[in-house]
């Protein structure tokens, strides 16, 4: 297919310059900005531009801590999608920043200081210069005398091409760094000198191609051409995806209907995604064909090693190695010792199923003894490591870059690593799942479409209708009818299929079905636990994975709306919440599968005869904390717990506080905004206001929390300290005695009555200790405007320096 500029002039430029509305949007913002206006950040909440059917809408949008960036998102998404920054990378305060669309023309974007971060660097003597948003959602400067577009954001792209965007010769799509980040990334999509539009790894050090993957750089082995030097490529409204190098590809949903947009996502994958309107939730509607996480180049730095070790693709250092950056796996891990050139202080360790992508030194060679590639690798001092296969030939691969590193059991590939003798260990160098991260856990890559699965089911009972009805009909017409049904059918079972597909892709989620999870548990043999939502029996599933499967009890929901809250709890991710596997919606069956956790519940360690240090109880603290506050501000749908105790954290095989049971309360039908239609909880950690009958907020977590820190301070269970008395009304006349106990205890007898006296034999900083118990006395307190948020209780725990 041909793809020429001509298309570009006379069809989808008009496109994107007048597909504005003439009609007024009724959504609240303003429809333009004129000469000599401004959009101050003080007042963002009214003052934002929005189109003209209030599709998209531009202001400025938080990033961080009193940080702003101005930029354009969907209205109508649930996260607010951002699909435009100016400033990506140079965010303005929250107080007096502003732009401006001065008189002389030039949109300027200045901070407090006044000083300028951004502009469009555009002049225009015409009075009727404005600043607009387009329905398209290209945010233009345009003269609406000589209707002439001056500047447009549509000429300058973040991550993400919108329908009838261009991308072209000197334009970029650039990710985002990290998940939780809107800072420029390491992974484009652009034309290269070639005229083929490609993936590329843009690293500090390094930049390599990672896809479309070209043997030999011969681009016709994948379908693509050079010959074509427009350097054009475009996303229409119906979901085609054309390039002058003669890419394309069809959304899944294709036809016009859906808004989309096409994104660099933050771990180098390119997505299509369409919104859902009725929900506000993103469904993935292509993906590469050939392109995976761990297929994608750079995407653990250098030395990380991307593994298939658990259901998700996850970045891991090899062992003895640290993590440079805790929050961007792209800068990659080193050893902890420097790497010496002298050939005598250095030696090999091997990496099993394991292999480094591309960095070959032009000394490979064939027809080599093991011996003789180790011993070149090793006296070279550009050689981090070598992989060896005899392969008939024997051939060495010395390496002058250990990155894109990928592991796989199935892999024979041996990678021989250059590392400092001080580090080598006695035993065989394996791959640790400590220090593994998951990749996939961007909110946007979850793809639930439950019209289509309820669909399906209505269909089922609709057959039995439809084959009663015709029966006595003519046996012709009966055959019509089933063939027709066949046929919808048929095509509704493809559309789940390859929608389960892709959300197995996007999320590592899956549907169970109630039998695999009975054989899984052995008819629930062995169970682990119980609380007020049901049993949890542990499983192993047929790949070999050990689970925790939730039993639930009182479900009334369907299982399209069972679905949709499910995909709201699967799509929240993080290190201290429990990982949310899978589900089962079948009749009256309804069951959650979790990751299953070693050491089991806080509670059974605490109250047990294991020791438990300081530090790890320190630890717990933090990492609960952490789990809270990013169910309260971070995911996708704020989430309030509800029910936090050491029954509902559970502990790792690290000791790493991993929260459970958070989301209940959505499956079960209890709305935050409107009040519970229940007291829920578990008595001693209820927060006051639970028995006042005011209207819970996630202050009634803190509250619960902070009696969880004073049971890991003092190793007393709040249940002893608790009266008879089985009612609420009671335990709220009766304030938490334990809450009290260490109030007076710290008044009168000062910090040493408090600690757990098995805690006296250790040697563990006081300071910390303080801090400890000061935090939850705060968490604690009666008036729940006097306790702090869970982010705000995360910072101060992870203040070494300074005291509470």
């Amino acid at each position: 297919m041909k793809f020429s500029g001509t298309f570009f002039v006379f069809f989808v430029a008009p496109a994107i310059i007048w597909s504005q509305p003439s009609s007024s949007s009724s959504s609240p913002g303003w429809p333009s900005l004129s000469k000599g206006s401004s959009l101050k950040i003080d007042k963002l909440e009214t003052e934002f531009l929005v189109s003209a059917k209030g599709t998209f809408s531009a202001g400025f949008y938080k990033v961080g801590t009193n940080a702003f960036c101005f930029s354009i998102w969907f209205t109508k998404s649930l996260d607010k999608t951002v699909v435009w920054m100016a400033n990506r990378d140079k965010p303005v305060n929250g107080k007096q920043s502003r732009i401006t669309l001065h008189k002389n023309g030039n949109l300027v974007l200045t901070d407090a200081s006044g000083s300028i971060v951004w502009s469009t660097d555009t002049f225009s003597d015409s009075s009727a210069v404005e600043a607009q948003l387009l329905e398209t959602g290209n945010f233009v400067l345009i003269d609406q005398v000589e209707k002439k577009i001056i500047w447009g954001s549509f000429n300058f792209p973040t991550d993400t091409l919108l329908p009838l965007q261009p991308l072209v010769i000197n334009t970029t799509l650039v990710s985002k760094r990290s998940k939780g980040t809107y800072l420029t990334g390491v992974y484009n999509m652009k034309f290269d000198d070639n005229n083929v539009l490609n993936l590329v790894y843009n690293g500090p050090k390094l930049s390599s191609i990672y896809w479309p993957r070209q043997p030999g750089g011969n681009v016709f082995v994948t379908g693509r051409t050079p010959y074509n030097s427009s350097r054009i490529a475009i996303l229409d409204e119906y979901g085609k995806f054309l390039s002058s190098d003669q890419l394309q590809f069809n959304a899944y949903d294709y036809g016009i209907g859906p808004k989309r947009r096409l994104t660099v996502d933050y771990d180098g994958i390119l997505r299509l995604y369409s919104l859902d309107e009725s929900t506000g939730l993103w469904e993935i509607s292509w993906l590469p064909f050939n392109l995976d996480s761990c297929l994608v180049d750079g995407l653990c730095g250098e030395y990380g090693i991307c593994s298939y070790k658990n259901p998700k693709p996850a970045c891991y250092c090899p062992n003895g190695f640290i993590r440079i950056d805790v929050s961007d796996w792209s800068k990659g891990c080193r050893p902890p010792l420097k790497l010496s050139n002298d050939a005598d202080k250095v030696d090999f360790i091997e990496l099993l199923n394991t292999d480094y992508y591309g960095y070959d030194l032009e000394t490979y060679k064939l027809g080599v003894s093991f011996k003789e590639c180790r011993n070149s690798c090793l006296t070279d001092v550009r050689c981090k490591g070598f992989g060896y296969s005899l392969d008939g030939q024997g051939q060495c691969f010395p390496k002058s870059f250990l990155v894109n590193g990928y592991h796989t059991p199935d892999s024979h590939s041996v990678i021989h690593m250059k590392v400092p003798k001080e580090i080598i260990p006695s035993s065989q160098m394996k791959l640790t799942s400590e220090k593994g991260d998951e990749l996939s856990c961007s909110s946007t890559e979850v793809l639930f479409n439950n019209d289509a699965r309820g669909e399906k089911s209505n269909k089922n009972g609709y057959l039995k209708y439809l084959m009663a009805f015709v029966a006595a009909f003519a046996v012709i017409e009966v055959l019509c009818f089933a063939l027709w049904w066949w046929f919808i059918y048929r095509k509704r079972v493809n559309e789940e299929m390859i929608n389960m597909g892709y959300m197995a892709i996007a999320l590592g989620f899956k549907r169970f079905t109630y039998l695999e999870l009975k054989r899984a548990t052995k008819n629930f043999k062995e169970e682990i636990g119980k609380g007020g939502f049901g049993s949890v029996y542990k499983g192993v599933l047929d790949d070999g994975r050990v689970v925790a499967v939730k039993r639930l009890e009182g479900i009334l929901q369907g299982d399209a709306e069972f679905w949709a809250e499910v995909s709201i709890i699967g799509n929240i991710n993080h290190r201290n919440l429990v990982k949310l596997w899978g589900f089962c919606a079948q009749k009256n069956h309804k069951l959650l599968v979790y990751d299953y956790v070693e050491n089991g519940s806080l509670d059974k360690v605490l109250y047990s005869s294991k020791k438990l240090g300081f530090d790890q109880r320190y630890n717990i603290a933090v990492g609960t904390a952490k789990g809270l506050s990013y169910l309260h501000e971070e995911c996708l749908e704020w989430v309030l717990h509800c029910d936090v105790k050491p029954q509902n954290i559970l502990l790792d095989d690290c000791l790493e506080a991993k929260v459970s049971d958070f989301g209940m309360s959505k499956l079960f039908k209890e709305a935050y905004d409107v009040g519970f239609s229940r007291v829920r909880g578990t008595r001693g950690y209820l927060a006051p206001e639970w028995m006042m009958n005011l209207k819970i907020d996630s202050k009634a977590d803190v509250y619960s929390y902070g009696v969880v820190v004073l049971e890991l301070v003092s190793g007393k269970c709040v249940s002893n300290f608790l009266s008879n008395s089985s009612t609420h009304d009671h335990y709220n006349a009766q304030f938490n005695h334990l809450v009290q106990w260490v109030s007076e205890n710290m008044k009168e007898e000062g910090l040493k009555e408090v600690i757990d006296p098995r805690l006296i034999d250790d040697e563990f900083d006081q300071k910390k200790v303080e801090r400890l118990v000061k935090v939850a006395l705060l968490c604690v307190q009666e008036d729940r405007n006097l306790r702090p948020a869970m982010s705000k209780v995360v910072e101060l725990l992870v203040q070494i320096d300074t005291h509470v």
